[in-house]
């Protein structure tokens, strides 16, 4: 943390007036740079950088699983919907970092997983953000080296998930935990969990220092491909119709108050894209490959992607009974102190949409 991130400008489509990376590694310095954005913004809600009333910033990570964010950022379709309100979309590694810029007030909207969501509403004592569309169902995986053929067979083996008290961290935890298997944050118990990047997981994975990991796509079709692992566990199974929320869409509450008509326009635009990901998805796959490559400098191989792609479900949904019960298992494990949701979506707007296309309206 000694060392600031950097901050480097990517070439993007007309689409988005801007995008930068934020290592997950620099809170600190991250939280004075968005006291610095924030100050600039105002109170409106308004743009980025000279208090613009007409600016949507919208966060998205550079992952599969936000597929819906990239491939609508890739092909135009938000900044269509949004028309003269200019989107100004920014590319982020960590749920922490998204829910530091909206607290700050220097980001409206972002594509974010589900339990960076709940610990901003719940930290906020349910004022800061609302749930406003799903995106994605689906998607994770516990890949474990071969010859573990069981939950028994984990008992002293050490696994890995992307961050202490993420989505997949969470999930793991609470499946082992049904298991009889007990874990502590300390890294201790039956099954050592050892938190790390994803990238870092494939390559501890490659060279046996791990036994497994939870980790989201496209990493856990890696772990399959080039790590020679096998899938212990695909999430999908642990849920009814095998639909859980893996990513969705929120936004902040004062900007939804205040520019409901740039939020109904960003619904518009999920919708679109949510369509395009469903009906196309060799168009599609190619726009979020080019998507990520343009963040990160590196697409995700053909084979990895298609593979990974059959384990997604894309979804305006937001699966909210898949929501409360991960929140109650953060809340078993010590990770939050209160599971309490109620107030944390708003889909009238979304459901407005949908009715005037004559689409089935989502409920929570």
């Amino acid at each position: 943390m000694a060392t600031p991130p950097s901050i480097t400008p990517a070439s993007l489509p007309p689409a988005t007036t801007r995008r930068f990376v934020l290592p997950g590694r620099a809170l600190a310095v991250l939280a004075a740079l968005l006291l610095v954005l924030a100050g600039c913004s105002g109170d409106d809600g308004g743009g980025a950088g000279g208090g613009e009333p007409n600016t949507l910033r919208l966060g998205y990570f550079p992952n599969l699983t936000h597929a819906t964010a990239l491939a609508g950022l890739q092909k135009g379709i938000f900044q269509a919907k949004l028309g003269d309100t200019k989107l100004d979309a920014h590319a982020f590694n960590a749920g922490p970092a998204v829910t530091e810029a909206l607290f700050s007030g220097a980001l409206d909207a972002s594509y974010i997983g589900p339990n960076p969501a709940i610990n901003a509403f719940t930290k906020s004592n349910g004022e800061a953000i609302r749930i406003i569309s799903g995106a994605t169902s689906g998607g994770a995986a516990l890949v474990v080296k071969p010859g573990i053929e069981s939950a028994a067979d984990l008992r002293g083996k050490t696994l890995s998930t992307p961050q202490l008290g993420n989505t997949q961290d969470v999930a793991l935890r609470a499946w082992l935990d049904k298991q009889g298997l007990k874990t502590t944050k300390e890294g201790g118990g039956d099954v050592k969990i050892q938190p790390q990047e994803n990238a870092q997981s494939l390559e501890t994975f490659q060279a046996g220092k791990i036994d497994g990991a939870w980790v989201p796509e496209p990493w856990a079709t890696r772990l399959e491909l080039d790590g020679g692992g096998k899938v212990l566990v695909d999430e999908a199974t642990l849920w009814p119709q095998g639909r859980y929320v893996t990513t969705h869409l929120i936004v902040r509450t004062e900007y939804l108050r205040q520019h409901p008509a740039e939020v109904e326009a960003l619904l518009r635009g999920q919708v679109e894209a949510n369509e395009l990901v469903n009906t196309n998805p060799a168009e599609a796959q190619k726009l979020v490959n080019d998507g990520i490559e343009q963040v990160t400098g590196k697409s995700i191989d053909d084979a990895v992607l298609s593979a990974a792609w059959k384990r997604l479900a894309f979804t305006n949904d937001p699966v909210a009974d898949s929501l409360r019960t991960s929140a109650a298992n953060a809340k078993a494990l010590g990770f939050l102190s209160d599971d309490n949701l109620e107030g944390i979506y708003d889909l009238s707007l979304l459901n407005k949409v949908l009715a005037e296309q004559g689409a089935t309206k989502v409920d929570t």
